[in-house]
């Protein structure tokens, strides 16, 4: 068994030297700007970089052949232990973070959840807002790149169907998951530009353009002020992050094909069309809702309004304009279920994905057919491609353990003496990586800091097994795993 370890001891010693560079950053952008906690980056980066030269003399001389079972080993052990590694920083700065909140922020960072322990984010030191935005941004990419490489081949709650070209994983797969991966960064790095450069011509100021358009697209939400996206006061600027919210909650490995040729393949996406339909329903709807209820309200700034909120939840980002609590029981209704949706699989964004909903729709639709017809010869196609049973019941695997998941956290964070509308959304932000829940504490208007540490706890555990999707995290905890 340890010597399957070795590959993952090599690729996570890989990735701390990565860390370690991004750890650098707050101290070389801001150079020729005082900084206080400049010691808060560069000692834990250079602790970092001595283990992960450790981990490849230790590993280096070994197999590197990884063993598809040992993916979920390497895929849980690279997000915790740099999730840890990066809020030495948060722990050691002027903030002055107990070892939980530091912990919670980080990881709540890198798994784009955007939920926060921090307020007075209006005046707070520059290199702790680029550190949590770099986070996200290294979230972000992460996700990407974990979709595309890892999760399709383990057959983790239908994401086989998204597999670029086998389901098995082989030294043939490896050039051009190589290759994917350059086109994935180029993309993901262009589109953050892009965003950066549109922010700051709009108004931002460059670091607050910067800071957002990292935490744009990995659809992260983190921001440099209390009140989110609602300091800016522009419509402008809520449909500019709109669109780019929307970039990045969609599938990002068909961007590459675009840019390779394939022309037109990101709009004949059944699952990007399903997406982009969702969002112009609901806005529309909520639209009507709230001129409805608020007639003195200008349509078009509502309508900016709502489509930023509806996109930022949908997409998982948690950016806020304004508090949509307020817009009445339908809209917070609403709000509620928007939490679970997310985006597209192969995107940044969290939740339980736009593809396992319409999978769901397909198999009702299968089983009401054989009610009426028992003997009808039925087939299952998803984007031209044929859906297997298998690929049906780990759908119905991971949705009872999403629902289980989310039951076992809200009576857990109810019997800390949490209210019901807190334990419930609490529970649910963390695992759809959403950030902002609902009501007075941790609602849009509010954050987590008052939050008991072991409410926090909780939730931690809650952001890594949402953004790990579950099964991967579970499947550890099982004594078949671990037997030969």
């Amino acid at each position: 068994m340890f010597k399957n370890l070795y590959p993952v001891i090599f690729i996570t010693s890989i990735l701390l030297f990565i860390l370690c560079i991004f750890m650098t950053l707050p101290v070389i952008l801001l150079a020729g700007v005082p900084i206080e906690n400049a010691s808060a980056f560069s000692q834990p980066a250079m602790g970092i970089f001595l283990v992960g030269l450790a981990g490849i003399l230790i590993s280096r001389n070994q197999p590197r052949y990884l063993k598809p079972r040992y993916m979920f080993v390497l895929t849980v052990n690279v997000w915790v232990v740099v999730s840890l590694l990066a809020a030495i920083p948060f722990y050691q700065s002027s903030l002055q973070l107990s070892w939980t909140d530091a912990i919670f922020e980080s990881i709540s960072g890198i798994t784009t959840t955007g939920s926060t322990v921090l307020s007075g984010l209006d005046n707070m030191a520059p290199e702790i807002l680029i550190w949590r935005s770099i986070l996200q941004w290294l979230g972000g990419i992460g996700i990407i790149g974990m979709f595309v490489a890892v999760l399709p081949f383990l057959g983790i709650g239908g994401m086989r169907l998204f597999a670029t070209e086998s389901s098995e994983w082989t030294d043939k797969e490896l050039p051009r998951m190589k290759s994917l991966g350059r086109g994935l960064l180029l993309i993901y790095s262009f589109f953050t530009f892009s965003c950066a450069m549109v922010y700051w011509f709009s108004g931002m100021s460059l670091f607050d353009a910067v800071n957002h358009a990292l935490t744009t697209l990995s659809t992260g939400g983190y921001s440099t002020s209390d009140m989110s996206m609602g300091k800016f006061e522009s419509d402008l600027l809520l449909f500019e992050s709109t669109f780019f919210m929307m970039l990045g909650g969609l599938p990002f490995f068909l961007f590459v094909r675009e840019l390779h040729g394939q022309h037109g393949v990101l709009l004949r996406d059944q699952q990007v069309k399903a997406f982009l339909s969702f969002l112009l329903l609901v806005t529309t709807l909520l639209t009507l809702h709230r001129c409805y209820v608020q007639p003195d309200i200008e349509p078009f700034s509502a309508f900016a309004a709502v489509l930023f909120n509806v996109t930022s939840v949908v997409t998982t980002t948690g950016y806020a304009s304004e508090d949509y609590s307020l817009w009445g029981p339908l809209a917070y209704t609403a709000f509620l279920f928007l939490t679970f949706v997310g985006g597209c699989s192969g995107s940044t964004s969290g939740g339980m994905k736009i593809f396992r909903f319409q999978l769901s729709f397909m198999a009702l639709r299968e089983q009401l057919t054989r009610l009426i017809h028992p003997r009808a010869v039925l087939t299952r196609n998803y984007n031209g491609r044929p859906v297997s049973d298998a690929i049906i019941t780990s759908l119905i695997a991971y949705g009872f353990v999403f629902v289980f998941c989310l039951l076992v956290m809200t009576l857990a964070l109810a019997s800390l003496g949490l209210d019901f509308m807190t334990s419930l959304t609490g529970s649910l932000t963390a695992l759809t990586n959403v950030g902002p829940g609902l009501g007075d504490v941790i609602g849009p208007a509010g954050n987590f800091q008052t939050l008991p540490d072991a409410a926090k706890w909780i939730l931690t555990a809650g952001m890594l097994m949402g953004r790990l999707e579950l099964l991967s995290v579970i499947v550890l905890f099982s004594p078949v795993f671990w037997r030969n």
